[in-house]
């Protein structure tokens, strides 16, 4: 961890430039508009950064106010909420890292702990930290992996824990005459040729979504023994498994025909739109069962599976069948409200807020006392508690992830352009790609 504020600014100004962002402005933050007494004082109003969980911006904050007048009733601590789509969160964290204006509170996607922890923007959260929120025990040892880097203090704290499991629609599968789900890739793709016809397909991919071609790619490859950097951190992006995984994916358009061209322009959730209007018989999502049925899906029409794997019974990383997916919550170094920010972060982990917001999310609590409860002994959630808990592996916690994300994320856009142009995609290209996103990383 970077302590000084002058090397702290040069590394967030360092990541902006490599990912190519635009600096954006900051809403709100922890400077001029907070008002109050001292810090967690009566009267204090901090700015908390919220990330779009929800079916849309507007759900979002009907389902967070209630929650946060309620901790302003309890402290006596405004809260400013603003909710921020994915596409413009990390832009605006990096932009808060530079100028050192920022919000108190903010969400983070955790696979951008590490990355965000080498700037010095979030406080980490040592032992004491951890004691003022009832300790570090009361989360998951998976969801706080995926909290930063290994032996040292983590940067943010789970908030929202998902993992990805393998969605069929129950009726397809039986007018085809499916008995189960696959198990390996191998079936996945038989299974879903007799599932595509009549304007029906296989599978829904979410091409354009530079989040999910990562999420996937790291799966894929991983179950191949490659983990996209190696052991000092160095980005391997090119190597065979890599190009194997990345291409098994692309080939669900280019190959196998079993995911619609037009997939390849998906980028926001319009896979689950296919799956739970019976467009698509199968897709591969985290946590989705809140989106489905706001689309009219009941839970007994689907099912929910691990990812398929290589082979049948896989042990050690070819078990792998999803990275560690969640929401990490953290406080912005340069908070002049440090106290109530941490009271923040406190209330929102508390075990009935986990209750209520998971719950709310469809999402898995990281707290483990809040996991017990019926609501998430629903049949999805349980399969998905036992991947995070059994075959679930963090994304490489490495500083130069979010590059990793920016970089292989578009280059898997741009195969799968290609596949929907009609364009082969061969071992050569992919590696092609792999390799210019490789070449555009920062020097080690």
């Amino acid at each position: 961890m970077r302590n000084s504020t002058s090397s702290r600014l040069l590394a967030a100004t360092a990541l902006v430039a490599a990912l190519g962002l635009t600096v954006a402005g900051c809403g709100g933050g922890s400077g001029s508009d907070n008002s109050g007494g001292g810090s967690g004082a009566k009267g204090t109003t901090i700015t908390y950064w919220a990330s779009n969980q929800g079916t849309s911006l507007d759900n979002d904050k009907q389902v967070l106010t209630p929650e946060l007048d309620k901790f302003t009733r309890a402290t006596g601590i405004k809260v400013k909420l603003e909710v921020i789509g994915w596409a413009d969160l990390l832009n605006r964290i990096l932009a808060a890292a530079t100028s050192g204006q920022g919000p108190d509170v903010l969400n983070i996607g955790n696979t951008w702990s590490a990355s965000l922890q080498a700037t010095g923007a979030l406080m980490p959260w040592d032992d004491a930290a951890f004691g003022r929120i009832g300790g570090k025990d009361r989360f998951a040892p998976a969801a706080i992996a995926a909290a930063g880097a290994a032996g040292k203090d983590p940067a943010a704290v789970p908030l929202y824990s998902m993992a990805y499991g393998l969605y069929y629609n129950k009726k397809m599968f039986a007018d085809a005459g499916i008995a189960n789900p696959p198990k390996t890739w191998d079936e996945l793709v038989a299974d879903g040729k007799k599932l595509t016809k009549d304007g029906h397909y296989g599978l829904a991919v979410e091409g354009s979504n530079g989040a999910e071609n990562i999420h996937h790619a790291f799966v894929l490859a991983k179950q191949r023994g490659s983990g996209w950097f190696d052991a000092s951190g160095r980005p391997t992006f090119d190597t065979p498994a890599n190009v194997a995984a990345v291409k098994s994916y692309v080939d669900f358009i280019a190959k196998d025909g079993i995911a619609a061209k037009g997939d390849a322009e998906y980028q926001q959730n319009q896979t689950i739109t296919d799956f739970a209007t019976g467009k698509a018989a199968m897709m591969m999502w985290q946590s989705a069962a809140s989106s489905i049925k706001a689309h009219g899906m009941t839970q007994d029409q689907y099912g929910v599976v691990p990812v398929p794997t290589l082979v049948a019974n896989p042990t050690g990383d070819a078990a792998v069948t999803s990275m560690v997916a969640g929401i990490n919550v953290g406080v912005f170094n340069g908070t002049k409200h440090k106290d109530a920010a941490v009271q923040l972060v406190k209330f929102l982990t508390s075990t009935p807020e986990q209750k209520i917001l998971n719950g709310k999310y469809g999402s898995i609590p990281p707290v483990r006392e809040a996991q017990s409860d019926p609501a998430f002994q629903t049949p999805d959630l349980k399969v998905l508690a036992k991947v995070l808990t059994t075959s679930a592996a963090p994304l490489p916690q490495v500083a130069d992830e979010s590059q990793f994300e920016n970089l292989v994320g578009p280059a898997v856009k741009g195969l799968f352009a290609d596949a929907a142009a009609g364009k082969d995609v061969t071992d050569d290209t992919v590696k092609a790609a792999l390799d210019k996103a490789q070449q555009q990383m920062p020097p080690s």
